[in-house]
């Protein structure tokens, strides 16, 4: 089991920027995905970028489409810890994001089994 722990979240404005970060405990392993997704009201939990260490100094990152260009995801393996910087935050990026974790890389929240309690991000016009 690992323990997923979000910090970040908060209330801005369109336009702003903020950072979440995501720490993780519990087993070790070596090749694992960490990712973040998130879930606005109504509607169903998303993929939204993933980082993957896969040995030593190699890593991956992966965006969904919505992002791409706005969000920036990076790692400290020593730490266990992903970041997601958000930039020019829209107002659809309103949702609870959540941290996720796996063996192996995915874009698809069925196959994550490790799951943090999600950090509300709300963005006002």
């Amino acid at each position: 089991q690992v323990q997923l722990v979000e910090s970040g979240g908060g209330l801005v404005q369109a336009g702003d920027s903020l950072r979440l970060s995501c720490a993780a405990s519990g087993r070790a392993f070596v090749t694992y995905t960490m990712a973040w997704f998130r879930q606005a009201p109504g509607k169903k939990r998303e993929f939204v970028a993933a980082f993957t260490w896969s040995g030593g100094s190699t890593y991956y990152t992966y965006y969904a489409d919505f992002v791409k260009g706005r969000f920036t995801i990076s790692g400290d393996n020593a730490k266990k810890t992903i970041y997601l910087q958000m930039n020019s935050l829209k107002l659809e990026d309103t949702a609870v994001y959540y941290c996720a974790a796996r063996v192996g890389g995915s874009r698809s929240d069925e196959m994550y089994d490790d799951w943090g309690q999600g950090t509300q991000v709300t963005v006002s016009s």
